[in-house]
């Protein structure tokens, strides 16, 4: 699949879309085979012992626990004031008027619930906020028609028009992106536990959206599930294989409790796994940051472990520890030479870009994932504030001072309202092209996108209270699909 093709045919150059490539870049993945690094150079990165996010947050200083204070508040603010309140639906992206996403959604709806804790809303307002989501996707209408519908077979389409809740021009029926989504609505279905009319409906909906989902629809190509379909020309042409933000969506599609898959399509995925070092770490490799990021918002894999992570003797949250300790060094390392890398300014994982263009021998992108893996390398000087905060759980120690040092250096032009926007390229300077945030001291994206704040605002939650972590591990469901993955040990023993 064309997906540079896809992404002009369905939006406007105004509106990036911002989640084109947060389907498996391993399906449009050019191998890049890494010279043998120095072994100077992995000696500069000694490998981080595990290190439990408990014990971590112990140690926040007074001054870490003002600043996620702040950040968690203002990251809130995006979900609560940009979502359309009669239909739940969550803007790609803001301030440019944009379509909804239904991944953002997913991380809206659990926001919700750090607002209760938080004492940002009230528990009756996340309700109702919540009850509206939970209706508009119980009753959308779903068909195989190309127009006029939200979605098909219990899935739904990628982005939703904000207003009437249909489909976006001709985006895909979209697996992974449904899964993110069932994340919010089960985390919405365990956290509303109270006997009164409006949790009892929120529990109702959310298990009737999440048993519609039928799961068998997708393994054209069995055991593996394809990553999404088209009323006009089929099923994507691309299954989920190689390690990614797949772990969410094979848990949910394992848990089932009406269209379950069959437990070999885990062993079938892990045999697709990357085990390579990279400066200096050794894990399952995937080079944008946020698939080691996005299923480990709803489940806790700290300390359980499956067939696979046994024989390798970690489990996936250290394995995600790694991979974000690889992409610093990476950054640190800078063998591009791009302005402003080092110790506290790093992050790359799939966002907005200056251009797509060539200008002084440098190529630049817009959307794009970007990330540094074994695998591959795509970097052209863009950091991602999320890819630092969607780490945090795993790794404070270096997230939080990234973080920190990132709005103090950019100040306004890259931390607002809603907290960081999307991205930075501080080596993009030319004055010919400033448009679309571009300066003469960088680029600034002008955006805020749902799927970064989502991740900064829960990730910062666990590290804090492991509140989401916590809540997951009561969901039937999820428990259920993890056994049924070959997941033992930890929290799952009591």
């Amino acid at each position: 699949m064309d997906y540079r093709a896809f992404h002009d045919a369905v939006t406007d150059k105004s509106i990036p879309y911002s989640s084109v490539f947060q389907v498996s870049p391993n399906s449009i993945r050019v191998k890049l085979f890494l010279l043998v690094l120095p072994l100077t150079l992995f000696a500069c990165q000694p490998k981080p012992a595990m290190q439990s996010v408990e014990t971590s947050a112990a140690k926040l200083a007074t001054s870490e626990i003002a600043f996620l204070d702040s950040l968690q508040r203002d990251t809130f603010r995006y979900f609560w004031e940009t979502t359309n309140p009669k239909n739940g639906l969550v803007p790609d992206r803001a301030p440019r008027p944009s379509f909804a996403s239904i991944a953002a959604v997913g991380f809206g709806l659990t926001s919700y619930l750090v607002g209760v804790e938080r004492g940002y809303v009230t528990r009756q307002q996340a309700a109702e906020r919540t009850l509206n989501t939970l209706r508009f996707f119980a009753n959308a209408p779903q068909s195989d028609q190309p127009t006029g519908v939200a979605g098909y077979k219990g899935f739904f389409y990628h982005f939703l028009d904000m207003k009437t809740g249909e489909r976006f021009r001709q985006v895909e029926l979209s697996t992974i992106d449904t899964a993110l989504l069932l994340g919010g609505v089960l985390s919405a279905q365990t956290y509303f536990d109270q006997n009164n009319p409006a949790e009892t409906e929120i529990r109702q909906l959310a298990g009737q959206i999440y048993g519609r989902a039928d799961w068998t629809f997708f393994q054209v190509r069995p055991p593996s599930i394809s990553m999404g379909w088209h009323p006009e020309t089929g099923f994507i042409k691309a299954d989920w294989k190689g390690y990614n933000e797949a772990l969410l969506l094979y848990v949910l599609a394992l848990g089932s409790p009406t269209h379950p898959v069959e437990p070999e399509v885990w062993t079938n995925w892990t045999k697709t796994y990357d085990w390579a070092t990279f400066y200096g770490q050794t894990h399952v490799n995937f080079d944008p940051l946020f698939g080691h990021q996005y299923s480990h918002v709803w489940i806790d894999f700290r300390e359980i472990q499956d067939p696979y992570m046994r024989e390798q003797g970690i489990d996936y949250a250290e394995n995600s520890r790694r991979a974000t300790y690889a992409n610093r060094a990476y950054c640190m390392a800078n063998p591009d030479k791009w302005q402003d890398y080092g110790p506290n300014i790093w992050g790359l994982t799939a966002c907005d870009g200056p251009s797509d263009t060539t200008t002084n021998g440098r190529t630049f992108f817009s959307y794009r994932a970007r990330g540094a893996a074994a695998t591959q390398i795509v970097d052209d000087g863009t950091i991602a504030p999320t890819a630092a905060g969607g780490s945090m759980a795993f790794a404070p120690e270096i997230c939080i001072p990234a973080l920190r040092a990132m709005k103090t250096k950019y100040g306004a032009k890259l931390y607002g309202d809603y907290g960081f926007r999307d991205a930075v390229n501080p080596t993009y300077r030319y004055p010919a092209r400033i448009s679309n945030g571009s300066t003469t001291q960088g680029w600034f994206d002008i955006d805020y996108l749902g799927i970064d704040q989502g991740p900064i605002l829960l990730m910062a939650e666990n590290l804090r209270s492991e509140f989401v972590w916590n809540l997951m591990k009561k969901n039937p469901h999820i428990r259920r699909g993890l056994e049924r993955a070959g997941f033992t040990g930890g929290w799952l023993t009591k």
